[in-house]
């Protein structure tokens, strides 16, 4: 990185133009090589590297393969900042030169493609530009940077796994958390609001037992393609019918499986299914809702045996805390203009970010950057189209690079500096 040729106390992101290319190719190099959850071993190598250079203290393997980096600058408030590494198994079809044609063994030992489909590797790209900038202006702050690279957000795992392991014993208690997702909106905008920001999510998978028998003697059986089949459509009514309006909840049925040949009615269904709400009572309706719709449904079909529900995964809902995010939101607005700082509605995407604040006992901040060509987006909305652009998770998620990538790293050193700042001599 060349020297700063300007004054870095009147521009936390001072420095970043001169470091762009070499981001922009760790961005890219990150993109190619993604890793599904708890195998993100070769992105956690990076960022321990790139920290260890940048003069952190580095602690690996922290919930197997999470990554802490502390930098201590004198007295002050600990800002932690937080990315998440892994990545999906999805194949990719952006048609990008950098693009994925990795493969790997997910966790059942199936062969599956691999992309870094909701922008994880940004957030990694992003988190080592600011925390290598922060470690170039120490004469700008005082306190103490600790950077968390996070495994397994897809899986819901990650940042428990990392609290489990001692997370708290060993480091520090920060004063704020801090974090950021890359999301459709137009590049170069930042998206926020006070109070829940993402849903609680909740996934089970439902085994559903019946007889099996010939296709040509349905008597002879109790057929549990049926018997899912009602309750799959039963289940849509919890939201229109048990769920107020003024209220929100979402329930997603991904999946029934039942059987393998045409003329063989199946000993067993299975279904799994994802439930999204924002308030703690609500989900509680919901989830009893679900329990009582299933169970009721085996026992109208005469079942043999009750339903097996196993939950698979819960994220709990994310919220900022008012005073801290009105400090970020004022820092922004500072930074990059009015024009480009936001205010988003709740979203029913979920993360596993809030763990670190909740279980700290910390006030968190977390808000969406714009990954979208600002073009293709006024386009877009113009037509009526917004919801045509590829989302996260979707196999030609594709954020721009730039100004996403600035975009990002400018923000999460404005928002450290919120609170370093202001004991900076």
């Amino acid at each position: 990185m060349t020297e700063k040729t300007h004054d870095t106390r009147h521009n936390p992101a001072a420095g970043l133009i001169d470091f762009l290319p070499a981001l922009e190719a760790l961005y890219k190099d990150i993109h190619s090589h993604p890793e599904l959850s708890m195998q993100e071993t070769r992105t956690a190598g990076i960022a321990a590297e790139r920290l260890r250079v940048a003069g952190y203290d580095v602690t690996t393997a922290v919930g197997k393969t999470g990554v802490v980096g502390l930098l201590r600058n004198g007295d002050g408030p600990t800002v932690m900042l937080r990315a998440d590494m892994d990545a999906l198994p999805v194949q990719e079809e952006t048609g990008l030169p950098y693009a994925s044609s990795v493969t790997s063994k997910d966790r059942e030992g199936k062969t599956v493609s691999v992309m870094h489909a909701c922008g994880h590797d940004m957030h990694v790209a992003c988190l080592v530009g600011a925390t290598t900038l922060l470690a170039n202006a120490r004469d700008t702050w005082r306190g103490t940077m600790m950077a968390v690279f996070q495994p397994a957000e897809e899986t819901a795992e990650g940042a428990q796994a990392m609290v489990n392991d001692t997370l708290f014993p060993r480091f520090p208690k920060p004063d704020v958390v801090l974090g950021q997702h890359v999301m459709v909106a137009p590049a170069g905008t930042l998206g926020g609001r006070t109070g829940v920001i993402t849903s609680a999510a909740d996934s089970f998978q439902i085994r559903m037992f019946g007889r099996g028998a010939h296709g040509s003697m349905p008597q002879a059986s109790i057929d549990p393609v049926i018997m899912a089949a009602s309750t799959v459509l039963r289940l849509q009514t919890v939201v229109s019918r048990e769920i107020a309006p003024t209220e929100a909840a979402v329930v997603t049925i991904g999946s029934l499986q039942a059987g393998t040949k045409e003329n063989v009615i199946p000993d067993d269904a299975l279904i799994k299914l994802n439930v999204r709400t924002f308030d703690e009572g609500v989900r509680t309706r919901v989830l009893a809702a679900i329990t009582r719709i299933v169970n009721a449904e085996a026992v109208a079909s005469g079942a043999p045996r009750a339903p097996e529900i196993t939950a698979l995964d819960r994220y709990p809902v994310v919220s900022n805390d008012a005073d801290a995010t009105e400090r970020v939101v004022e820092a922004f607005r500072r930074h990059f203009t009015e024009e480009r700082v936001v205010d988003v509605q709740t979203t029913s995407a979920s993360e596993d970010f809030g763990s670190f604040g909740t279980h700290w006992g910390a006030p968190s901040v977390f808000w969406f950057i714009g990954g979208t060509d600002p073009a293709v987006y006024k386009k877009a909305t113009e037509a009526g189209r917004v919801a045509e652009i590829p989302t996260n998770h979707n196999p030609h998620f594709a954020p721009v690079i730039h100004p996403t990538l600035e975009t990002g790293v400018e923000a999460l050193m404005v928002g450290a500096h919120a609170w370093l700042s202001r004991t900076a001599s």
